[in-house]
């Protein structure tokens, strides 16, 4: 998320997200979320980003990932476990 920046690119990638998983956040919750003043920590433990963002999106090799990759599998694929 934090590569993201701006609230208009957080709002419409988390929209778009949210349509395509069919998680049924409101616009107006995920309006909060992109438009927050909170750092990007206490930003992403918010729910919307907890559901929307989930393990199974991360680990989920399809071609509309938004970018998004699993952090652990990362690891073990470049230290060779």
């Amino acid at each position: 998320m934090k590569q993201w920046k701006r609230p208009k690119t957080i709002y419409r990638n988390l929209s778009y997200l949210n349509w395509k998983h069919k998680n049924r956040f409101s616009n107006k919750e995920i309006f909060k979320v992109a438009n927050s003043r909170l750092g990007w920590y206490k930003r992403s433990g918010m729910n919307v980003v907890d559901f929307i963002i989930s393990k199974d999106l991360l680990e989920n090799r399809i071609k509309d990932g938004a970018g998004l990759f699993n952090p652990l599998s990362y690891y073990l694929v470049k230290v060779g476990i």
